[in-house]
């Protein structure tokens, strides 16, 4: 397949913080979360501004056969205008810095729910957060011995 200068190919690979450099994450710490997805990443760079993408979700990275991770084809000419940069290494820190603040506004807000606690009706959640604490720390015996 011939390369086309008009398109660019941004792979969910390229932000999964779990992966080291030379194993295929291109954005530094700061602009990678564990574990992204081809939605999450659309959404961040609809967010940045990029309007002009396309998604392809059953396709691997050649480096990354076994996994059917997805990408994102992005117009060049909309992405470096829309983000200012020069480069689509510029274009993917700026993808991956929003992506990160969504992962940690995500965070908070289930940080916030999980502190206020299960609500009045939800009888599984409040039955989880009981504990049985034994007394002297051995097992219950049974039947009376």
């Amino acid at each position: 397949m011939p390369h086309d200068a008009s398109k660019m190919s941004i792979w969910t690979g390229y932000f999964d913080s779990r992966l080291s450099r030379s194993a295929g994450r291109r954005v530094p710490k700061e602009a990678s979360v564990p574990n992204p997805t081809l939605e999450t990443i659309a959404w961040a760079a609809k967010a940045v501004g990029i309007s002009k993408m396309k998604r392809e979700t059953d396709v691997s990275h050649p480096s990354r056969p076994h996994l059917s991770e997805g990408r994102l084809v992005l117009s060049t000419q909309d992405a470096l205008s829309v983000t200012n940069a020069e480069s689509k290494e510029g274009v993917m820190q700026t993808i991956g810095l929003r992506l990160q603040s969504q992962a940690k506004e995500a965070k908070e807000q289930e940080g916030k729910q999980n502190a206020r606690g299960p609500s009045k009706g939800d009888r599984q959640r409040r039955a989880q957060r009981k504990s049985f604490k034994q007394k002297g720390g051995q097992r219950r015996k049974k039947f009376g011995r």
